[in-house]
């Protein structure tokens, strides 16, 4: 299959992946409390979805492996459309918890499945383009999703879980129809030799896994506080914050999209990745002078194109260097960047009830160990390469 129309395929399927995913995000919250759950239950019920990718995004990679890509991605996105289904019909705070655990489970297998497609599409040059397409298509679906869902919500909270439902549903008979499989029969006899699923988590590459759980550790302290922060700082609205994520998120994917391929291309991952890191920091820092919508929106757009740039990156990285085959390798890295937004949104919470710009300042520092982790693994990475060449 054509990387050319492939590539174009993939975007649209994930594109409405999380589209679907989206729009129950801001609706979620009061569906839940509709049915009796308590802030601490409605925390468990946000973060039991997580967990569930912590633990199960690693299998679906190596599933992947072994039985080719296109069936896993119909899988996890039909069991995220029979999630979906099922919160509409929940009558009760357990069947909620049910399915989100269900959705959880099934749907691990979209991310990591979707970036060792592209790493199978692409070459080693076009790899870091294709993994800024498939996180654009992310972006922009978290972008127009929970708009759609908080216009659906007006009639009746099941309402967008219905939508959502459908769209994964159409989605799945999309993939069906029109993506071939992109693992060759020979790539998956290979698999069937491979040794575990955390062999990719040895020598110099373990370092970049866990680069990527501070860049989301990062990420989603801000994601849980910045609402808060923006609230008590600016006198910021629900409906502002919705216009200002929505920047964040166009300026993250818009960069993704166009940019990511150029610069990996012109100056290779390395220093992609570290830039990203830096242009982080950054926006943390501007992230604390926020003081009204203008400031808010373009200091969080700020932040937001560096760490957009580096998931692709270091996905792009780690498929090139890994030779524990591409499922397996994206699978353990969306497990790190589940891990991070698992244990970041208490963390922030904690962190803001200490000090409100401590979230941001910590988010400085997280950065600044994620530059020192990446010059730390091409130190042992040389070192590495020199010994073999012996």
């Amino acid at each position: 299959m054509k990387t050319k129309r492939a590539l174009p395929l993939l975007f649209a399927v994930m594109f409405f992946v999380m589209i679907g995913f989206g729009i129950i995000i801001p609706v979620l919250p009061f569906y839940a409390e509709e049915l009796g759950a308590s802030p601490t239950e409605l925390g468990l019920l946000m973060a039991v979805y997580s967990i569930m990718q912590l633990i199960f995004a690693p299998m679906w990679g190596r599933i992947s492996d072994r039985i080719g890509r296109k069936p896993v991605i119909t899988i996890g996105i039909l069991g995220l459309s029979l999630s979906f289904f099922l919160m509409a019909f929940a009558n009760s705070l357990w069947m909620l918890f049910a399915a989100r655990i269900f959705g959880g489970f099934l749907s691990s297998a979209n991310m990591p499945t979707a970036m060792a497609y592209v790493a199978d599409i692409t070459s080693e040059e076009d790899r870091g383009k294709g993994m800024g397409i498939i996180g654009a298509a992310v972006g922009l679906g978290f972008v127009f999703g929970p708009a759609i869902g908080g216009i659906f919500s007006k009639g009746s909270l099941s309402t967008p879980f219905y939508i959502a439902g459908i769209s994964s549903l159409v989605t799945t008979i999309f993939v069906l129809l029109f993506l071939k499989e992109s693992l060759s029969l020979g790539q998956k006899e290979k698999s069937q030799q491979k040794a575990s699923r955390w062999q990719s988590f040895k020598g110099p590459l373990s370092v970049l896994y866990v680069l990527q759980l501070f860049v989301s550790l990062s990420l989603s302290g801000l994601e849980a506080t910045f609402a808060y922060f923006a609230a008590k700082t600016a006198g910021l609205g629900t409906l502002e914050l919705g216009y200002i994520f929505m920047i964040m998120g166009f300026a993250g994917a818009l960069v993704q999209g166009g940019l990511v391929g150029r610069l990996t291309k012109k100056f290779g991952e390395g220093p992609v990745i570290q830039m990203g890191i830096f242009v982080s920091a950054i926006g943390f820092f501007l992230i604390l002078f926020v003081d009204n919508f203008v400031t808010a929106a373009i200091f969080l757009s700020v932040f937001g194109i560096g760490n957009g740039v580096i998931r692709p990156s270091v996905s792009s990285l780690l498929t090139k260097k890994s030779d524990t085959g591409h499922g397996n390798t994206t699978g353990l890295l969306s497990s790190m960047d589940s891990l991070g937004r698992v244990i970041g949104p208490p963390l922030g919470g904690i962190l803001y009830s200490i000090s409100i710009g401590l979230p941001y300042i910590s988010g400085i520092l997280l950065s600044l160990i994620a530059l020192l982790l990446y010059r730390f693994y091409v130190g042992i990475d040389s070192k590495q390469t020199a010994l073999s060449l012996e």
